[in-house]
């Protein structure tokens, strides 16, 4: 799933020592509720109305009590008008409303042995958030769009609505012929009715999911099909989007099948489809028929910048982490979505490369730490919630993704991946819980990793570490100390993990592991010559916060030989040294010539801020870098030299570069160095249509920052 999430400023003190902004700890314990019966079968049948917005609708449950003397069932229906409720035979229950449900009184009382089913008919003619009716637009057809997550099938299905249930499903959705339907599973039928000008669609998911995994869409879709050997993979998008969406989708049966062989388990659904929802940012998995944004499908410009391969990864990977096993309560919910994460920094490991996929993993830990450090932090496994989505954050995705890189590098990669394979056969189908992976490990690896699940996930935090180093030259010693100092917030333990320290000379670099489990720690080693270079957390395992003071020579060594983490941190860390020539010369090398985009852009921002009067020809190259962010970069800090003279340059740069990102900082750049003359230029760049507005905002923000300059 992928959500924005609104945080409220609030300057909470936390020991006096960081400004905490939520004190998520007011928050009510949710706990997993109690249930009297297991669903077994919905067979839903719906007649839409796309005019008039509503259905009418019925669904027929089958379930099996879980305890004897069953004789009342309670089922979630939100803005529904329930009808009649009818036993297996046709014959009326009587049955009331309120509290969110419909509570049905059975004809007579069933044990845990018994299965019985009923029928509940229903009509929804409000509009509710679970299924959104969507108007047409210039940009999209009217169509009918479900959103189920967390808990809302409820407001357009009468179901039980939590994850630990699971069900098999029909879905059997009558609607004018002029529109196509999608659902869960695999389609049996395609009923025409040529006297009312409709058909009826009939899709039957075979094997059990969860409600909020249920999928229905409905719209005058185009089907592009694809396939994985025999397995259907079919693309629902727009008319506008046939000529870009096999493109944008066409790593589809690539990624379905490098889980398969990741994961050692075969993809278990029946077909895969992916559709278009006017009503989705992102994406959102459902079983075998993932929604995604309309941004997903791009053309060749838009996807420069805005690729949604990551995405499209990610959630091929729930049709495993979520949907084949399912988070039992929203506590355990890293389960669905830090396992997805991860995965999909595995897939660009796999398709996009080493240096890559190493700054994406990056990425996904600063995007936790600013959570961290600015906003709250809590335990990956957190009962504190008034509803699930609050449990949707930074520490759900990127710090759970960065908890299993960490259990990756101490099991090692074949244990890992064992117990992925493991985990996923044996709890198959299966609601789950963070005890029941545990239980896996150990029971794969031979290994007691409850400590490690204890500091990770089921206490707040991360390492922080303060790393310095001493070399004697008389004894020839290294000595190193490790400090962890984020005992400063409260219910964040020392932690107990290895750690790889990196030495380097000019013949290469040996690797020592040694493990870490006291506040302050010293460590000796011994060389013939003092190292070049001691990287603290060779490989980037750990899940950390560090100061490691170095010299401007060791520095300058890391930019060169260290991998790309390390070297983007060195490239900052020059920051202490920026009125050296060495450092100066250094950063202009990057920007102009190095392999990696990332380092090439960080090189041209620093550059920016210590250096830019010097740097306009560093600048004026990169603006032909191969990378659009590098190039966005170098148009950023040109528009910051102050040069008026340049305004036709970027004028240029905005109507004939490839790349939103680099148009867009185009044209701030010439709200930076422009006046009231550029004012009409930049009011028709506004209108012109861009992924996310980028162009629109842009341009205003522009607009703006001339109307103040001449203030």
């Amino acid at each position: 799933m992928k959500y924005l999430f609104c945080f409220v400023m609030l300057l909470l003190a936390h020991h006096g020592l960081l400004a905490q902004q939520m004190d998520i700890y007011q928050r009510p314990v949710t706990l997993e509720p109690d249930r009297d019966f297991d669903a077994l079968h919905y067979r839903i049948k719906l007649d839409i109305d796309m005019e008039r917005k509503q259905l009418t609708g019925q669904n027929t449950v089958t379930l099996t009590p879980l305890r004897s003397n069953l004789n009342k069932v309670s089922l979630d229906a939100v803005s529904l008008d329930v009808s009649d409720v009818l036993d297996s035979k046709g014959f009326p229950l009587s049955y009331t409303q309120g509290g969110d449900k419909v509570h049905i009184n059975l004809s007579r009382t069933y044990s845990y042995l018994d299965t019985l089913t009923f029928t509940i008919k229903y009509l929804l003619a409000k509009q509710v958030e679970g299924l959104k009716f969507i108007d047409e637009t210039e940009t999209n057809p009217m169509q009918v769009s479900s959103d189920c997550w967390p808990n809302k099938a409820r407001q357009w299905i009468p179901c039980y609505d939590y994850p630990h249930d699971k069900v098999t499903q029909e879905m059997i959705v009558t609607v004018d012929n002029n529109y196509k339907v999608l659902s869960n599973g695999k389609l049996l039928s395609i009923t025409e009715n040529q006297e009312n000008g409709k058909h009826t669609y009939h899709w039957k998911q075979s094997l059990p999911h969860s409600t909020y995994l249920t999928n229905l869409s409905i719209a005058d879709y185009t089907v592009i099909e694809d396939s994985l050997d025999a397995l259907p993979v079919n693309y629902w998008v727009y008319e506008r989007h046939e000529k870009d969406a096999k493109r944008s989708f066409a790593k589809t049966p690539y990624m379905i099948d490098f889980f398969t062989r990741l994961y050692g388990y075969a993809y278990p659904w029946e077909k895969y489809d992916q559709v278009v929802s006017a009503h989705q940012g992102g994406g959102a998995e459902a079983t075998s028929a993932t929604l995604l944004g309309e941004g997903a499908v791009t053309t060749s410009e838009e996807e420069i910048d805005f690729s949604f391969e990551g995405i499209l990864a990610h959630e091929v990977a729930h049709q495993w982490w979520g949907d084949l096993v399912t988070c039992r309560s929203w506590e355990h919910n890293w389960i669905n979505e830090s396992f997805a994460t991860y995965s999909d920094y595995l897939y660009k490991r796999f398709d996009w490369g080493e240096d890559e996929a190493a700054f994406d993993l990056m990425r996904k830990k600063n995007a936790y730490l600013r959570e961290a450090n600015n906003r709250y932090m809590r335990p990956i496994v957190f009962n504190r919630y008034e509803n699930p989505g609050q449990n949707f954050d930074s520490h759900a995705y990127p710090k759970g993704a960065n908890v299993l890189h960490m259990l990756r590098f101490v099991l090692g990669d074949d244990t890992f991946f064992r117990v992925i394979s493991q985990f996923l056969h044996q709890f198959e189908f299966q609601a789950v819980s963070t005890q029941d992976f545990m239980r896996c490990v150990k029971e794969v690896s031979g290994l007691n990793m409850d400590l490690f699940f204890e500091q990770f996930l089921f206490h707040p935090g991360h390492a922080v570490f303060e790393v310095s180093k001493n070399w004697d030259e008389s004894t020839k010693t290294l000595a190193l100390e490790i400090k962890q100092t984020q005992d400063k917030w409260e219910d964040v333990p020392i932690y107990t993990i290895p750690v790889n320290i990196g030495f380097y000379d000019t013949d290469g670099k040996r690797v020592e592991k040694i493990a870490l489990k006291d506040r302050v720690e010293r460590f000796e080693f011994k060389f013939d010559t003092a190292p070049l270079m001691v990287r603290f957390d060779e490989g980037n395992h750990l899940l950390k916060e560090w100061t490691f003071i170095k010299t401007g020579e060791e520095l300058l060594f890391q930019v060169e030989k260290d991998d790309v983490p390390g070297r983007l941190w060195a490239i900052d860390q020059l920051k202490a040294f920026s009125s050296s020539p060495k450092t100066i010369q250094k950063w202009t090398e990057l920007a102009r010539g190095d392999n990696f985009w990332a380092v090439r852009e960080a090189a041209v921002q620093h550059l920016s801020e210590f250096h830019a009067s010097n740097s306009k020809e560093v600048f004026l190259d990169a603006v032909s870098d191969s990378n659009s962010k590098v190039r966005a970069a170098a148009v950023k800090a040109l528009g910051q030299l102050k040069d008026p003279s340049m305004i036709a340059d970027f004028k240029r740069i905005y109507q004939t570069d490839d790349s939103f990102l680099v148009r867009a900082e185009a044209l701030i750049a010439i709200g930076e160095n422009g006046n009231a003359s550029h004012l009409r230029f930049l009011n028709e760049a506004a209108k012109v249509r861009s992924p996310r507005n980028t162009l629109k905002n842009a341009a205003e923000k522009s607009i703006e920052l001339i109307r103040n300059s001449n203030q």
